[in-house]
């Protein structure tokens, strides 16, 4: 939110000497944080070094047929040599003078510094200027020519009254609606001045207000009154539409809005002053002099004024008149209602609406005004009147007209003060300073928080419908102590505090161990949105959809940690960060068939680009999937839950073209292999990527399972062995590794593969598997024969089990 440092100062009456530096500080430390403040020049540069000289003397150039040499005053006397190429410069003349040190900034063009040179051997010091070459206008026939009583030495500034501002960027919270104006800001300000010397908030007079004839203004019809609990109408008639003078298009282009003309801008400002949005229409454009606030059929079409046809929803509020709509309400207006050029008498609308119901609209229709931004964070219906009397007096002055009519005021059921009681012994102990009776009252008063009746125990105070967000008690403590200064609550000597120590579960020194192990491997941890577009789920029912979005990016929960993941991926790839390792500890959200929802944990795993960091010491390598495999049988290691652990080849996966899953009990615990190329595309990635999600409920409860047990070194020595296997290409190791171990459950000890063999000599779909095999008898020494004997089970159980043969 913008806020202008002039246009502030306007409701302030001080004794402090102010200025921009103090103000940002004073309203950082009241909760309004100013993020950054900037100067506005209504002309870029501000003319500084700019003045109004007097051409002397002209002659001339006597090495260029189309310069002069001229002599001209700037002030106090002083004369300056000027070479100037105006055609139409002459002795006498009264013209703007940049001096030696001045930028100047060009309508087009880059700005330039004007230096003492010489021009084709004749010395210049300075610049006769034209419009354009000072941000002044676009013509360029010649110099400006200005009158001839204008004051020689008058800084060009002073001359065109250059508007100077300074304006401060606010980070408004959400709950500060009463802020959201230039006077409620002003009101924060004047509080706390009003601690410190004597100091008050000057609201703009409205008594000058006077109907015409009396008769009341277009009747209003209420269809929703909870939608809207206040509309506030008035006509005015004989306006003339045209430019807004240059006190009003300098304010509101200094907080960055665009001149419309003198009836739009007067609306935008009075809004940025109160607070409270208003709309005007072309009252002729009314059919039927009647204004009716209601919803219209879902899908009815309805044109704004940028030009775009929208559909709207059952729950858009609408401005109507008895013929069609003309506004969405509090959010857009309509293209056929608004005024233009041809405008002769309007209709000024103050309403109130609902919070959730403008909220819904803006979201459904993508669009974010400044009257949006307010309503949906609240308006005090009370502000209705006095914002219409002020708009009207404006209008006038600005557009001409008149008053035409009395107020129409619609307010069925009139907003209550919520009250509130305040205790000074809850405020000093919630707060750890005791605040003055007295200080407490001047901060209520200039908050604008009636007190109602007051005891030696406290207060009961009404607070304004603005203050949205005061309903309790220690709101109020929240409100002094913003005012009184949270840098003046003193330090305590000391801190008492009872130190707990949290005890970590299973799950979570699982949860850490794995982390640290996949640090160690070189991974990042990353943690994403649980939000995320619909788009990557289609028409699946299990998604669970948000029901009032922040947009369309961020529509549903994440059924798992896939989609959030690749677009981690996508984002460092296109900013040359293709190498990556990335982990994730992460829920997702199912919706069930029968009802309720369901929150699986995951970890997930991401690797792509090349395995370590280009070195000379190593060759560029890059991630493979048995690279990725080792490093889950890694953390399956960690876990402790390697032994219990079987691959499968991967089935069907919604998003891995090829890989395994691993069972734990025969319940799927992970899932690893290659993203399928429809997915890299529709990410936007353009080189292979790998992917594993370990399921980890089922992690945690395989690794309570697993007992970890000391052993002693081997006493006797183990013997290795191996096969050449031909084999189907289908079957795969694991099945060669899962039947050894159940033929020989004891002293086989491990089984490695160490050679894959292709070639069409071993038959069609065949390969050679070199396997190793390592025994192992912990009592004691195992000879040729039983060795022999061991590998002749294993070698008829893989054979029946996989139909594998002996490669001779």
């Amino acid at each position: 939110m913008k806020i202008s440092y002039n246009w502030l100062l306007q409701y302030i009456k001080t004794d402090v000497v102010l200025n921009p530096e103090l103000v940002a500080e004073m309203l950082t430390n009241c909760g309004l944080e100013v993020e950054a403040t900037t100067t506005y020049e209504s002309v870029e540069g501000g003319l500084q070094g700019l003045v109004v000289g007097e051409v002397k003397t002209k002659g001339k150039h006597p090495n260029a047929d189309k310069l002069s040499v001229t002599t001209v005053e700037v002030g106090n006397g002083r004369l300056l040599k000027i070479v100037c190429g105006a055609a139409n410069v002459e002795a006498g003349q009264r013209v703007i003078v940049a001096l030696p040190g001045a930028t100047l900034y060009p309508i087009s063009g880059d700005s330039f510094t004007i230096k003492e040179t010489k021009i084709r051997g004749e010395e210049s010091c300075g610049m006769i200027c034209a419009e354009d070459e000072i941000g002044m206008g676009t013509s360029h026939d010649g110099i400006m020519v200005l009158p001839e009583n204008t004051v020689v030495g008058t800084p060009a500034a002073e001359y065109f009254h250059i508007y100077k501002d300074h304006v401060f960027e606010i980070g408004l919270t959400p709950n500060r609606a009463d802020a959201i104006s230039h006077i409620g800001v002003a009101r924060d300000l004047a509080t706390i001045l009003s601690l410190q010397s004597n100091a008050a908030l000057v609201m703009p007079a409205t008594d000058e207000f006077k109907t015409g004839n009396g008769a009341p203004s277009f009747p209003v019809e209420l269809a929703d009154s909870l939608a809207c609990p206040r509309y506030t109408g008035l006509n005015i008639t004989g306006v003339r539409v045209g430019a807004s003078p240059a006190w009003l298009r300098d304010k509101l282009t200094a907080i960055g809005l665009k001149s419309i003309n003198n009836i739009v801008d007067i609306s935008n400002y009075v809004m940025h002053e109160t607070g409270q949005p208003l709309h005007i229409f072309d009252a002729d454009a009314i059919t039927g002099n009647k204004v009716i606030v209601k919803t219209q059929k879902s899908g009815t079409e309805f044109a704004t004024l940028d030009g775009v046809v929208r559909k709207l929803a059952a729950t858009d509020l609408m401005i109507c008149n008895e013929r069609e709509a003309m506004c969405i309400a509090g959010v857009f207006g309509g293209a056929s209602s608004g005024v233009s050029a041809a405008t002769v008498n309007i209709f000024i609308e103050s309403a109130c609406f609902s919070q959730a119901t403008i909220r819904k609209t803006s979201k459904h229709h993508g669009l974010k005004t400044d009257a949006s931004f307010r309503f949906e964070r609240g308006t005090d219906p009370d502000a209705t009147l006095y914002a219409i009397k002020r708009a009207a007096l404006l209008l006038v002055e600005v557009a001409g007209g008149e008053i035409a009519s009395a107020i129409t005021d619609v307010y069925p059921s009139p907003a209550t003060r919520a009250e509130v009681n305040y205790h000074y012994a809850t405020a000093a102990n919630l707060a750890g300073v005791e605040v003055s009776k007295d200080i407490t009252r001047k901060i209520f008063e200039g908050l604008g928080i009636e007190i109602r009746s007051e005891s030696g125990e406290g207060m009961v105070v009404s607070v304004p419908g603005s203050k949205v967000d005061v309903t309790r008690e220690v709101d109020l403590v929240e409100e002094i102590l913003r005012v009184y200064g949270y840098n003046n609550i003193p330090e305590p000597a000391k801190f008492s505090f009872s130190p707990q120590i949290a005890q970590v579960g299973v799950s979570e020194g699982l949860r850490n161990g794995m982390a640290q192990q996949l640090a160690a491997l070189g991974f990042v941890e990353m943690m994403s949105n649980s939000l995320t577009r619909s788009s990557h789920y289609g028409e699946d029912p299990s998604v669970v959809s948000i029901l009032n979005p922040l947009s369309n990016e961020l529509d549903v929960l994440r059924k798992d940690l896939f989609w959030s993941g690749m677009e981690v991926v996508a984002y460092n790839t296109n900013r040359q960060s293709a190498d990556l390792k990335l982990f994730e500890f992460g829920s997702g959200y199912l919706k069930q068939p029968k009802g309720g929802y369901a929150e699986p944990r995951y970890l997930s795993l991401f690797v792509a680009g090349k395995r370590s960091p280009q070195s000379w010491m190593k060759r560029d390598e890059k991630v493979s999937f048995y690279y990725f495999k080792a490093v889950l049988v890694q953390l399956l290691a960690k876990a402790g839950v390697k032994s219990k652990v079987t691959f499968e080849s991967l089935e069907d996966h919604a998003y891995l073209a090829e890989g395994l899953t691993a069972y734990s009990e025969k319940k799927p615990l992970a899932n690893i292999g290659l993203v399928k190329s429809n997915c890299l595309k529709k990410a936007d990635i353009k080189h292979e990527v790998y992917f594993a999600e370990v399921n980890w409920d089922v992690m945690s409860t395989a690794h309570n399972l697993e007992t970890v047990v000391f052993t002693e070194i081997p006493k006797y020595p183990s013997v290795r062995r191996d096969l050449s296997l031909v084999i189907d290409k289908k079957i795969g190791f694991e099945k060669i590794k899962s039947t050894a171990r159940v033929a020989i459950s004891t002293q086989l000890k491990e089984v490695n593969l160490f050679d894959v063999f292709e070639d069409e000599k071993l038959g069609k779909d065949k390969i050679c598997l070199a396997v190793s095999f390592v025994f192992r008898d912990d009592n004691k020494t195992l000879t040729d024969k039983g060795i022999d004997s061991m590998m002749q089970r294993i070698i008829k159980a893989i054979e029946l089990a996989t139909g594998a043969t002996l490669r001779q």
